[in-house]
């Protein structure tokens, strides 16, 4: 050591800890590069050759593996800042500056920290001083190389993958479904249990249009789905999970599916607490070369389904799609377009008579010039019964093809998914096999390593008996999916599609697929009328002219001939009697309900007909007080003058009031029942 570097060591330095900073970017240059490591660790003899006693000097090493780009997770080197900081260190060694950090702003707060604390620094070139403006200037130079290697290095490995990706042999982490081969090539899986499972997944979004869909089939049949391990000890192995919705999402999008080599869809992105976030990469920076292997779908599928999934997504978004078809009872839904402002049109139910009845309405325009209201809203029952016909008069020619391949359909389906289910057994039953041969094969004395294995195997024989249960039950439930009666009539109804539509068993879900294989899109506009514009698939127009639906109070309102025939029935009859001949002949209400004499009372008091007692009186009828009156008796001998039938009564209402003739002349005051003159008393009540 010359004696410059004796002279930069002082007293103060030599009452301080010498910390000796040792570092590896990987794990792998840790157990391979064993070389470097003990060169730094060597670094402690120069530490004792300067005047450190060995026991004062501290050695750091926990970053070894460590990555020198930041200081965020490196808590060695947080350490080591912290010591120096606080004045306890004398001097930092370490073998060369990028060692101790390769990242500018870290390198130049660490020299800024040793300046003020008067802490020298010492690599396998000399030793500095910090506070000493020639060495700090050479440190800073050893600081920014360091960075500048580490930015060249990155340069040259990242030139050397994308050179490798254009043209299509960089060797990734295949998705399940794929493997290499020797060649390290792409190819299919050759295990046909996760082909089946892949194709079964693209087979179910074909049919469905809808990544949630394909989730619940799979979960609805009780079916796993392969997935490769990307991480871990036990990384690139396929284990079978539950299909997720996130994960029937990247298989959508994932180009291989299609025979596409793709790289660069994702850019990471380090964040200041140590972690990475990633961001999605437009697809015109991808580089992406296509029918580079095998793949399970075309790429026109893979850019169809592309399409579905947006159309899915943006059925909430300001550019709305029509989305997938759901369950709900509105047949035209995400097919409306407002006729108003040009915007899709929303859904909305209400329950009339136990039922779901929609209705289409569109509030975009007010809302977006912040007004109070609607662009317009549309009844949907007529609506959709009306395109309903629409449909039936479109599908006729078609019904037997329909029908056909429905039931077809449904049959390859069960044969598909018994078959994946099927195999799965078949997998389990390998597996305990495999697991009985190795226990088979083990020595019985080593007892540690018979009773691990006889364990695997036990565990093996159950998911094998829980398999064939599962297996069986899916299987009895897949028989009663489709028993004999309903395949008759499935194909009674191939010649009657009409009945097909309107068959309360079919779903609402496929009307709305099958409506969506003709119709692109219906414009409403309401007015006098709701007018209608359907657009077909292939550009042909309809147009459609519906009446308005009448309003509660329109439907409620009784026909004016029902009511001109109460009228003129209550110059005859009281109330009830009116509703019971109204009944006899079958006239009901508007709810068709039957008629009471309640209800007649409410429709003349609405209608303001004149009640029976009041047309009686005006043809000359005598109340009983005025019949009292007149011959100068108590009004309990005009009632019984009636029941002995001495006086003709019209009964004006059903509580057994009554209105009297004008009685004759020499009607006695007493003891009438001793008279000649007597009225029959079956007629005392006769309809005038």
């Amino acid at each position: 050591m010359n004696s410059e570097a004796h002279q930069k060591i002082t007293a103060a330095h030599l009452s301080r800890m010498a910390y000796l900073y040792v570092r590896q970017s990987t794990l792998r240059q840790v157990f391979e590069n064993t070389e470097s490591t003990q060169r730094q660790y060597g670094l402690r003899d120069r530490a004792v050759a300067l005047g450190w006693p060995f026991d004062r000097i501290v050695v750091i090493d926990s970053d070894l593996g460590q990555s020198g780009a930041s200081a965020a997770d490196r808590e060695g080197f947080q350490r080591l800042v912290t010591e120096v900081s606080l004045g306890r260190v004398g001097i930092v060694l370490g073998l060369e500056v990028s060692r101790l950090a390769r990242n500018n702003a870290d390198w130049h707060r660490l020299l800024e920290l040793c300046a003020l604390g008067d802490t020298l620094i010492l690599d396998e070139d000399g030793l500095y001083d910090p506070a000493h403006f020639n060495d700090r200037l050479l440190l800073g130079l050893k600081g920014t190389m360091s960075e500048a290697e580490l930015h060249v290095l990155k340069a040259r490995l990242r030139g050397g993958i994308l050179s490798r990706a254009r043209r299509g042999e960089l060797k990734q982490m295949v998705p399940a479904g794929f493997v290499h081969d020797a060649r390290d090539c792409v190819i299919l899986d050759p295990d046909a249990q996760v082909q089946a499972a892949v194709r079964l997944f693209f087979d179910t979004f074909r049919r469905t249009g809808s990544c949630l869909a394909v989730v619940k089939e799979f979960h609805a049949k009780d079916l796993l789905f392969p997935r490769r391990l990307r991480s871990g000890a036990h990384k690139g192995e396929l284990i079978w999970t539950e299909l997720l919705h996130c994960r029937a999402r990247q298989i959508i999008h994932n180009p291989r599916y299609a025979g596409a080599f793709v790289f660069g869809r994702t850019k990471n992105r380090r964040l200041p607490n140590g972690k990475y976030s990633s961001r999605q990469v437009p697809t015109e920076e991808w580089i992406l070369l296509r029918d580079t292997h095998p793949g399970y779908i075309s790429w026109e599928e893979h850019l169809s389904n592309l399409d579905r999934v947006k159309g899915n997504a943006l059925a909430w978004s300001s550019e709305r799609h029509h989305g997938p078809a759901r369950e709900g009872p509105a047949l035209l839904q995400g097919l409306v377009i407002c006729g108003a402002c040009g915007e899709r049109m929303s859904v909305r139910y209400h329950s009339h008579r136990n039922a779901e009845i929609p209705s289409y309405w569109c509030g975009r325009r007010p809302m977006h010039r912040g007004e109070i209201g609607l662009c317009q809203t549309i009844h949907g029952g007529a609506l959709d019964a009306a395109i309903g016909d629409i449909i039936i008069e479109a599908m006729t020619p078609l019904s037997i093809e329909v029908a056909l391949g429905v039931q077809q359909e449904l049959a390859s389906r069960q044969e598909e998914a018994d078959r994946l289910r099927r195999q799965h057994v078949e997998r389990a039953k390998y597996e305990a096999e495999l697991a009985q041969r190795r226990f088979l094969k083990v020595d019985p004395d080593n007892r540690l390593v018979a009773d691990v294995l006889e364990a695997d195997w036990n565990a093996k024989l159950r998911a094998v008996a829980a398999a064939q249960e599962s297996y069986e039950k899916a299987r009895a439930a897949d028989v009663n999916v489709v028993n004999g009666t309903e395949r008759a009539e499935l194909m009674a109804l191939a010649n009657d599609f009409p009945r097909l539509w309107r068959d309360p068993r079919t779903q609402m879900k496929d009307k709305k697929r099958m409506l969506r294989l003709l119709i692109e899109d219906v414009t409403l506009t309401k007015g006098d009328a709701v007018h209608a514009d359907i657009r077909f698939v292939g550009g042909a127009m309809r147009s459609l002219d519906l009446p308005l639906p009448k309003s509660c109070t329109v439907l409620r309102t009784t026909d004016a001939a029902v009511v001109q025939e109460i009228d003129r029935l209550v110059d005859t009859y009281t109330d009830k009697e009116i509703a019971d001949l109204l009944n006899e002949r079958g006239v009901r209400t508007v709810v068709t309900t039957p008629w009471t004499a309640a209800r007649i009372g409410r429709l003349r008091h609405v209608y303001q007909l004149t009640d029976r007692r009041t047309r009686l009186i005006a043809q000359g009828l005598l109340t009983p007080g005025d019949v009292a009156t007149r011959y100068g008796v108590v009004v309990s001998t005009v009632h019984l003058w009636r029941r002995r039938g001495l006086l003709r009564a019209h009964p004006i209402n059903d509580r057994g009031d009554f209105l009297y003739e004008i009685p004759p002349e020499d009607l006695p005051a007493k003891f009438a029942h001793k008279l000649e003159y007597q009225v029959d008393p079956v007629t005392s009540s006769s309809r005038s």
